[in-house]
């Protein structure tokens, strides 16, 4: 018995030897195995790394911004997880398609102003140099570089994306069809035409042909009124795309502020940043294109209401909009919306109010707020500078 017992020991004690060399040749393997990335390591030993974010530059002139851009630069954020946005100089604008109509410092607002906008570069060059490429790609870390599929040619007939194609470092986004700065500045001329020759039934037909295509059909609504209905028609995926997706807290303090917002500008962007800042919910009412017609003239809109709905929806400022909303404030919308304020700005068009006062039901509720206006821009203001730059727009439309 007491040999027995005393080789069992030893067989017990070989035993235990043997699993301690085991187990400890097991964990030294697998701390090569972890070392050497065949295992994924054991959750205690995990130190999350942050990925690194995919970063997307795209440039332009971004001259009269429309939904157009607005609509490449969200396709652009798809494309990577931050947006760099170059804003090309007033110098190089001038140099390679002729003078701009907004300054440079109005186009920062208003591509900075764009909700899929990350950060804005200033002063960037019309054709990406390879200084400026490098610059990009060490400075911005930028990982790729986008542009739409319509072809960006310099004044030598060369690429302007040759170089980031070399490089292996190029997207592309599909072009926004049916609208254009220079289809705009096309309206704005015929708008100031029709309005000189008196806004005659054929010039105002004029006007609503060159917006929409020389070919295409166009119908008028309303008796004499002049307005055009567009055959822009966006579909629901394309206002989702532009939308929030979000509606107001419960608690929320809602701001309304409304407007024709045409031709989309600095000024527009400005007064909507301070609404936004006077509540937690920004609703924007836009007027239908009959309601501008009626109270600044049949020669406006420039554009139409959805595309002016799309542009004002882009703003990061604006929670939600109301698309075609009522000339007068009402106690049953004031209700319905559950608005807690509404404001308006100082510098606007057709402020007179000869008729009738719009906003006379929040004021004699005592919720009604005049915002000073930040800038002195209104829709006739960009309409004036085309007409002072008429000559190198007749170039441009050529």
């Amino acid at each position: 018995m007491g040999s027995g017992g005393c080789a069992m020991d030893v067989l017990g004690s070989r035993s235990s030897v043997t699993g301690w060399l085991l187990g400890g040749l097991l964990l030294a393997l697998s701390l090569l195995s972890v070392r050497l990335g065949r295992l994924p390591p054991p959750l205690s030993w995990i130190r999350r790394r942050r990925k690194k974010p995919v970063r997307v530059y795209m440039d332009g002139c971004f001259d009269m911004m429309h939904y157009g851009h607005c609509n490449a630069l969200r396709q652009a954020r798809a494309l990577g997880d931050q947006l760099v946005v170059g804003v090309v100089s007033d110098d190089e604008i001038t140099a390679n398609k002729g003078p701009p109509v907004t300054p440079l410092h109005e186009r920062m607002i208003m591509v900075g102003a764009v909700k899929w906008v990350d950060e804005v570069i200033p002063n960037a060059p019309y054709a990406i140099t390879e200084e400026f490429m490098n610059k990009l790609f060490t400075e911005y870390n930028i990982d790729y570089i986008i542009h739409g599929d319509d072809p960006c040619l310099l004044p030598d007939g060369t690429d302007a994306y040759a170089l980031a194609k070399k490089a292996g470092r190029y997207k592309q986004i599909k072009r926004t069809e049916g609208v254009s700065s220079t289809d705009i500045v096309g309206r704005m001329l015929l708008c100031v035409r029709e309005r000189s020759l008196g806004g005659t039934h054929n010039h105002s037909s004029l006007q609503r042909q060159f917006s929409h295509g020389h070919n295409q059909k166009v119908d008028d609504v309303g008796s004499g009124s002049g307005t055009r209905v567009s055959h822009f028609l966006p579909t629901s995926r394309r206002i989702v795309q532009f939308s929030n997706g979000k509606g107001p807290g419960p608690d929320a303090h809602i701001v309304y502020i409304d407007g024709a917002f045409d031709l989309f500008h600095a000024g527009h962007v400005e007064i909507l940043r301070l609404a936004r800042e006077l509540g937690d919910f920004l609703l924007v009412g836009i007027h239908t294109d009959q309601t501008i017609s009626a109270t600044r003239g049949a020669h406006r809109p420039i554009m139409n209401l959805h595309e002016r709905s799309l542009s004002v929806l882009a703003c990061r400022y604006v929670d939600e909009v109301i698309i075609g909303a009522p000339w007068e404030v009402s106690k049953d919308m004031i209700t319905t919306f559950n608005i807690s304020l509404v404001v308006h700005g100082t510098i606007a068009e057709n402020m007179d109010f000869l008729n009738s006062n719009p906003y006379a039901v929040p004021m004699a509720m005592g919720i009604y707020k005049k915002l000073e206006s930040p800038l002195d821009i209104t829709t006739s203001t960009i309409i004036k500078r085309i007409v002072s730059n008429h000559e190198a727009y007749q170039v441009l439309l050529n």
